[in-house]
């Protein structure tokens, strides 16, 4: 399979960003990074500290960096935070840096794999449901603004949407190579 820029993941929370991330990272022999673990690791702490600690805003801001930092490297697989592009130093980077992959999914399939979830803070307050529907109604835009490339998760699973997602980059890369 020819080369290809870094491939970088980004859609809300409990769309399968870390699964597929880790299985398409193996599948193309290539190294694999998740924004948030990458954070959590650096900074000991996990992210519900940082949250109780620097707010909203200073998560933000770490992850600004790590995007920065991580989306530097050649060939790798990247997992973003749902909120990633949210701001528009990130939504740039990741377009000039990889190509991006939108992991769509619905509301209900994010309440069925968030459901046992304590370890993400913005699901913390509140009624879960009506939270997911508003940070989809202000994310979606800017995830399919980001996307170069939009892929649904829903009733599918993580190798099948591992197998689309090298189709449809490779066909990026050399459109010859596949024929419709």
């Amino acid at each position: 399979m020819q080369d290809f820029p870094n491939l970088i993941l980004i859609g809300p929370m409990g769309a399968g960003k870390t699964t597929i991330g880790r299985l398409l990272a193996a599948e193309l022999s290539r190294d694999f990074h998740d924004t948030d673990h990458e954070i959590q690791s650096r900074c000991g702490a996990d992210i519900p500290w940082i949250f109780d600690v620097e707010g909203e805003e200073g998560f933000r801001h770490r992850e600004s960096m790590m995007i920065d930092e991580l989306t530097r490297l050649e060939g790798v697989v990247i997992a973003t935070g749902g909120g990633a592009v949210l701001r528009e130093e990130n939504r740039r980077a990741l377009r000039e840096r990889g190509t991006v992959i939108y992991l769509q999914t619905t509301v209900e399939q994010q309440l069925r794999r968030t459901a046992k979830d304590r370890h993400r803070p913005l699901l913390q307050r509140g009624d879960r449901e009506a939270l997911l529907r508003e940070m989809f109604a202000l994310r979606d835009p800017l995830y399919q603004a980001t996307a170069d490339i939009m892929v649904r998760t829903d009733r599918r699973g993580p190798r099948a949407v591992v197998n689309d997602i090298v189709r449809r980059v490779t066909h990026l890369v050399d459109p010859l190579q596949y024929k419709a």
